[in-house]
């Protein structure tokens, strides 16, 4: 007989679609990849080749190949979004490994303000005008848009969410 619960000590394969889900409250493949798309304009072909875990309540991961389901292991690829709480956030690794394609929701720093966020600092910035929530932030480095991280955009303020073993202190140019 199947078990069709959550478990905190493996990672178990997310279901296509919400139709196959088996365990209460779990993401689908599908959910994932629209919501990249309606929150960051991330194409959904952009996943194809990688398989999305849930380990533990919400803790989804991304991996670059197939393996059987479920896995009892440590890590399965890298830690990718946080669901099953209100709104759902991207992790500050997959912010900086697909953030370069966002086109929505990506909010531009100043050399200034991009020092600031990545130690970890909030600050007002009363002049975005998108949306509220997560946002992925960025700088430009070399003529190009790099990610630094996730911020959570509310009431005029960028919160810096990049967590303590990311933050660093950026030169000044």
């Amino acid at each position: 007989m199947a078990d069709h619960s959550n478990h905190g000590q493996q990672f178990d394969r997310l279901p296509a679609t919400a139709d196959e889900r088996e365990v209460e409250g779990r993401a689908s493949r599908e959910e994932v990849l629209e919501w990249w798309e309606d929150r960051f304009a991330v194409p959904p072909e952009t996943f194809d080749g990688y398989t999305f875990w849930e380990k533990g309540a919400g803790k989804i991961w991304a991996f670059a190949a197939d393996i059987p389901t479920p896995q009892r292991r440590e890590g399965v690829g890298i830690t990718f979004l946080r669901t099953r709480q209100e709104h759902w956030k991207p992790t500050t690794t997959a912010a900086m490994r697909w953030g370069r394609l966002a086109t929505r929701n990506v909010i531009e720093l100043s050399p200034g303000q991009a020092r600031a966020f990545a130690a970890g600092h909030d600050q007002d910035l009363p002049e975005w005008d998108g949306d509220w929530g997560y946002l992925i932030a960025t700088h430009e480095i070399a003529g190009e848009r790099e990610p630094i991280g996730v911020g959570l955009y509310l009431y005029d303020e960028l919160r810096s969410v990049v967590p303590k073993g990311y933050q660093e202190e950026l030169p000044e140019r």
